[in-house]
């Protein structure tokens, strides 16, 4: 069982936003998909102000780990404050995520993108981690530079930073 289940807050898109988060982690992972969908009743769409019999919320499933998408009204917007990082093995995974997430452009910076429902992600390979870490502060300081310059990832310079002597 999962200890923690993030729950994201939209006007009336959980069940769009699910199937397109689905559908992107889906091709990289069989883990992914929908698992429940609930709906207003009439005391709930009442309270909430959305239609009776419109969806509530949707229980799904990204690379194993569970989420829920409300829909709650135009109250409440996604902001930088949190956002979900993406470990990835290669460059190859760090292009297809920012492909298929990144939507507002003045939003990336330093690996880190808005997708079309202003959710924040972060796309990182997992090698950056170890170079940042690095105990040559030298070295670790030129990534950091060198990241601090892009918007997507790319490891190859990041590498190239490392290595630079």
């Amino acid at each position: 069982m999962q200890n923690i289940i993030p729950h994201l807050w939209f006007d009336n898109q959980a069940e769009d936003a699910a199937k397109f988060y689905v559908s992107i982690f889906s091709a990289r992972d069989d883990k992914s998909k929908i698992k429940n969908i609930s709906y207003y009743g009439e005391s709930g769409a009442e309270n909430s102000g959305q239609p009776k019999g419109s969806v509530l919320t949707v229980e799904f499933e990204i690379i194993g780990q569970t989420f829920v998408a409300l829909n709650g009204g135009p109250i409440f917007k996604f902001s930088e404050a949190v956002s979900f990082m993406v470990p990835c093995k290669d460059q190859e995974e760090v292009d297809y995520y920012w492909e298929k997430l990144s939507a507002v452009k003045e939003s990336e910076q330093c690996g880190w993108l808005k997708d079309k429902y202003g959710l924040s992600w972060q796309i990182i390979p997992t090698i950056l981690g170890d170079m940042l870490q690095d105990k040559d502060k030298e070295k670790a300081g030129r990534v950091m530079q060198a990241m601090l310059q892009m918007k997507k990832i790319d490891i190859k310079k990041l590498q190239e930073a490392y290595e630079k002597k």
